[in-house]
């Protein structure tokens, strides 16, 4: 009975999938009135952030309230890098990816010390630290932000006119994220993190690499993290301390 109710949810998987992909591609043609294609292209930022968020709170079980840090990393470097080089934006978005990883190595080591709700406060008071210096700082454009070009000098700035080729773009990433989570499910790895959001003592016992594998989660976690608030940064074209590092953006990924 069991095998049968598995055999019956993995073929309900293997057809709603491709529809729910076929919809999702064929969304901006059903709906073609630039508001609907605006409001598709932040269903998918907010679906990025969540799912970025999810490897290490869903799949670790590792509540953190501090991601806006590497949403707003993302989201300057690729403005940062055109305002005082004159680069293309594009070119920030590896460079934000290193950085929130580098972070991610930095801040995880010491907070994955505490457990539950103390680890949940102290990613917030290091996102909040980062937001206060982020908005003083005038190299990065103090509490006024940064503005991107307004005019694309090229396909490479990505400042398109209309909504729909953002929303590709956005639904490609999106795309690679959860086929990337569904290879981290399956594998090992995947296996370490239920166990660790199962009972983090008793995995520790059965040889789990508990603060290893929690540590990798957030450097993953904070990599695509990075790459949605960069998705973000070049679509709208600003970014200011608020909309990159404000508390609501990791609550928001949370919600």
């Amino acid at each position: 009975g069991e095998k049968r109710l598995a055999a019956m949810g993995g073929e309900r998987v293997k057809i709603t999938v491709p529809v729910l992909a076929l919809l999702l591609v064929a969304f901006p043609f059903l709906l073609n009135d630039p508001f609907y294609r605006d409001i598709g292209v932040a269903v998918l930022l907010a679906a990025i952030s969540a799912s970025a968020w999810n490897i290490v709170g869903g799949y670790a079980g590792q509540v953190s309230v501090g991601h806006s840090m590497f949403f707003g990393i993302g989201a300057y470097l690729p403005l940062l890098v055109y305002q005082h080089g004159a680069w293309a934006p594009v070119i920030g978005v590896p460079i934000a990816i290193v950085l929130s990883v580098g972070l991610a190595a930095a801040i995880g080591y010491p907070t994955f010390r505490l457990r539950g709700h103390y680890f949940s406060m102290a990613t917030i008071a290091i996102a909040e630290l980062i937001h206060i210096y982020v908005g003083t700082v005038d190299y990065l454009g103090a509490a006024i932000g940064l503005q991107g070009p307004a005019v694309g000098r090229g396909w490479w700035d990505l400042t398109f006119r209309g909504e729909l080729p953002y929303y590709y773009i956005f639904l490609g990433v999106l795309a690679v994220l959860l086929y990337v989570t569904y290879e981290v499910q399956r594998s090992r790895f995947g296996s370490y993190l239920r166990s660790i959001r199962a009972n983090e003592r008793a995995a520790a016992s059965l040889g789990v690499p508990v603060r290893e594998t929690k540590l990798k989660a957030l450097m993953l976690s904070a990599a695509f993290t990075s790459v949605a608030g960069s998705l973000y940064s070049l679509k709208t074209g600003f970014i200011d301390p608020e909309s990159g590092f404000g508390l609501l953006v990791s609550v928001q990924m949370l919600i």
